[in-house]
């Protein structure tokens, strides 16, 4: 796993009048970004002994300065001086060599208002796990965002990859990403497995290779993946050289359309552009046709795929196991972490409106309601660096059915939120502190499973006997 930086911008008037030590210009100014404990949120860790643009101090400080703009850091080479921009390098490198970071213990049991619960670990040793897909009690699949598809067999996670799945762009916030089987895998030939990744175009000289959410599907056989067909493929002039912001998920409803979802890409005005598919939920059938009843079928301009508009980032996608709804998890700037109903033809007022700011504390905009534009059902300030969601669905919570199970990256915790139609009505943290939740699922065997970045661990949930 290898990061960059990014640092929000700080006055030169404020850093004047309050002569701050690094470790408070930290705490105050980067932390929102790249955690209290240098453990990442909406930026990567920067304890993990690795730097994708230079481990120097001088590699360090010229990315401060001039920034890093396809992985969405400004730079700050007219909001801090050199001698601060060289005080806070040092800072975290001295960090990093010291470990100052000491991450809790996974706790052994947890106490909920409803359960008290056992805590296991299901399978470690990841590098980046993204998503889990299960086929049965027995068998699932786990993507490992460098891009391996590992295989969890009878509760044992497989020490070999499967060979052969589709080269991704494995840059900033890029990589292997969402996976799922098909609704009818059991079927006689069917078995067909749908990945998500960032798929690069090949560079053309002296550029910056572009690069799109893609969807394929293939089989696996004795560990190889086989049979591959793209099922979605944006058109590669509407491609971005920015490595972040691909959402994406993958989810059926009852008609065993698919659903999956696409970020910005870090160009927000795209997400209002039906003409593009950043920004946007989309639905389509299994095998990469476009449903007629689609909203923008037969709008001309608008991509057919298109379900929905105006998102950000939205890396949760969930069905309701009773009103097949299509729920959406958007993860904001700072602030505006979202939970949303997703209708058919809405906007969601990416980024016309929104509860958040820029990670540099400017405003986007001063609007948080528009005519036309969809109000979030819940929403969290500051943000929790909200990412996956999964609607609990089996026998093990009882209390539980149908409540929502919500991963936070930033704020390192699940939260358990009790809906009504559209409704919040309560909320409650069930997990905090083990690591970056990435993932969030709820198995077959009616346990909950939790996949964490930071350590590359796998919980499995379960009620304590």
């Amino acid at each position: 796993m290898k990061k960059s930086i990014i640092i929000p911008a700080l006055s030169f008037c404020t850093i004047i009048a309050s002569a701050q030590s690094p470790d408070a210009l930290y705490r105050t100014h980067c932390a929102s970004c790249h955690g209290a404990r240098f453990q990442g949120g909406n930026a990567e860790s920067l304890v993990d002994g690795h730097w994708q643009f230079g481990a120097s101090q001088t590699d360090i400080e010229k990315n401060i300065r001039d920034g890093i703009e396809h992985l969405g850091m400004p730079a700050y080479a007219a909001t801090l001086r050199d001698a601060e921009i060289s005080a806070l390098t040092r800072y975290l490198l001295e960090s990093e060599n010291t470990a100052i970071r000491q991450r809790e213990k996974i706790p052994e049991t947890l106490e909920t208002l409803d359960y008290r619960i056992k805590v296991e670990i299901a399978a470690e040793g990841l590098e980046v796990p993204w998503d889990i897909a299960f086929l049965n009690e027995n068998y699932a699949l786990v993507t490992e965002r460098p891009g391996r598809l590992r295989i969890i067999e009878n509760g044992r996670l497989l020490p070999n990859a499967v060979n052969g799945t589709p080269t991704v762009l494995a840059e900033g916030q890029g990589g292997l990403l969402a996976v799922a089987f098909d609704p009818d895998y059991l079927q006689e030939n069917n078995r067909w497995i749908y990945l998500a990744n960032s798929h690069g175009l090949e560079p053309e000289e002296g550029k910056r290779a572009g690069a799109m959410t893609r969807i394929v599907r293939g089989r696996i056989v004795d560990n190889q993946w086989t049979d591959e067909q793209v099922v979605f493929e944006a058109p590669h002039e509407t491609y971005r050289t920015t490595r972040h912001h691909y959402g994406t998920r993958i989810v059926f409803d009852r008609e065993k359309n698919l659903y999956f979802s696409i970020g910005d890409r870090g160009t927000d005005p795209h997400a209002q552009d039906l003409s593009r598919p950043n920004g946007k939920i989309h639905r389509i059938r299994r095998d990469g046709s476009i449903p007629e009843d689609n909203p923008f079928y037969n709008q001309d301009s608008a991509m057919p795929s298109i379900f929905a508009y105006g998102v950000r980032n939205p890396q949760g996608l969930a069905i309701h196991p009773e009103t097949d709804q299509l729920w959406e998890a958007e993860h904001g700037p700072m602030g505006g972490d979202e939970i949303n109903l997703i209708r058919p033809a809405k906007n969601y007022g990416w980024p016309v409106i929104t509860y958040g700011i820029n990670y540099n504390g400017t405003s986007i905009t001063d609007i948080v309601r528009k005519e036309g534009m969809e109000q979030p059902v819940w929403y969290w300030r500051p943000s929790t660096a909200l990412c996956a969601i999964d609607f609990y669905s089996g026998d093990l919570f009882p209390r539980w059915k149908n409540k929502l199970l919500a991963g936070a990256l930033k704020f390192e915790d699940v939260r358990l939120l009790d809906i009504e139609g559209d409704r919040v009505m309560h909320e409650e943290i069930i997990l905090k502190g083990a690591g970056r939740v990435r993932d969030v699922a709820c198995g077959p065997d009616g346990a909950i499973y939790i996949i964490l970045n930071d350590p590359g661990t796998i919980l499995r949930l379960t009620p304590e006997s």
